[in-house]
């Protein structure tokens, strides 16, 4: 009872929930217990048995790697990699897991969502059918793997799953009940997206057919983040919104996000998978990472109309070039 790591567990549960009665009330819904005795495990009059602490780390996303601290100064990401075209149930667990929580944000009114980013984020690009279907292309043609070969389909012979895009759907809808959300785009964020089109059309990937449908969501993209730019807040829910533009270059995309509850720190990488991580630590350096980025950038949502005006006038002209 008195081992370092397992007074940690207890410390990482009030920091989830400081105020003792809470986390009983929530510890009683989670482990089915009585009052009595969720509250002598926090006093450790007994302890919590191995399948109550799986349950409660698994629900919370607490680290029991960090918990039972080998090399306490290490911080501890956690992948998931998926498979986008043909995704097993453990893939569509975990999704679902995640668009649950988003379900949740309407009860809370402090949560945040922050992204910087040099690649069009998920959060904006899943609103537009033919912008994320190109994501999914651009995966599949980098890294996926599936029998051993090689993917080179091509963009219209994408499909994905309808019980995916139920799922993407239910995300980006969700994702504007956050309270606060913040973008740091890139200054050369469409033309990446712009020249990566321009490259699976020179090898026959993507036809001419395509490229239009591409560059019609990519206007459609624009006339809504000039409307949010124009407003300050997403027009569906009316909650606040930031767009910054940086004026130094951004090497991958990160974000952090606040649900109400958890805190969460994702660092994108191969295109669609994410590393995360739960370490408070690490989350305030994330933080104060990203408000340093913001003082490197110049907002023009709301603010500096010149730069909003001269900033999307710019990317209609590059668009324009597909």
């Amino acid at each position: 009872m008195n081992d370092t790591w397992y007074d940690i567990f207890i410390e990482t549960l009030y920091k989830k929930y400081p105020k003792k009665s809470q986390l009983a009330e929530v510890l009683m819904d989670l482990l089915c217990l009585e009052r009595e005795a969720v509250y002598r495990r926090l006093r450790q009059d007994v302890a919590f048995p191995a399948n109550e602490i799986a349950k409660i780390a698994s629900a919370w996303n607490i680290s029991l790697d960090e918990v039972v601290g080998i090399m306490p100064s290490k911080v501890l990401f956690q992948m998931h990699p998926m498979d986008y075209l043909a995704p097993s149930e453990a893939d569509m667990e975990f999704v679902r897991k995640r668009v649950g929580r988003l379900k949740q944000l309407k009860d809370y009114s402090n949560t945040e969502y922050m992204v910087v980013c040099n690649n069009l984020s998920r959060s904006l690009s899943a609103g537009f059918a033919n912008l994320y279907k190109f994501n999914i292309f651009k995966w599949a043609y980098e890294y996926y793997n599936h029998s051993n070969k090689e993917s080179n389909m091509m963009f219209s012979e994408v499909i994905i799953p309808g019980r995916l895009l139920k799922e993407i759907v239910t995300y980006c809808q969700h994702m504007k009940y956050v309270t606060n959300t913040t973008y740091v785009l890139d200054s050369m964020l469409f033309n990446h997206f712009i020249h990566e089109i321009q490259f699976f059309h020179s090898i026959f990937l993507i036809t001419d057919e395509d490229k239009d449908l591409l560059k019609k969501e990519l206007h459609a993209l624009l006339d809504y983040l000039l409307e949010i730019a124009n407003k300050g807040c997403f027009p569906e829910t009316q909650n606040k919104v930031q767009i910054y533009i940086s004026m130094l270059d951004i090497n991958t995309n990160y974000s952090y996000f606040y649900d109400g509850e958890i805190e969460t720190c994702r660092i994108h990488a191969f295109n669609m998978y994410d590393n995360i991580t739960y370490n408070p630590e690490m989350i305030e350096n994330f933080k104060t990472w990203m408000q340093k980025k913001k003082r490197t950038s110049v907002q023009i949502s709301e603010a500096d109309e010149r730069s909003r005006i001269e900033f999307f006038m710019k990317q209609r002209q590059l668009i324009d070039t597909l």
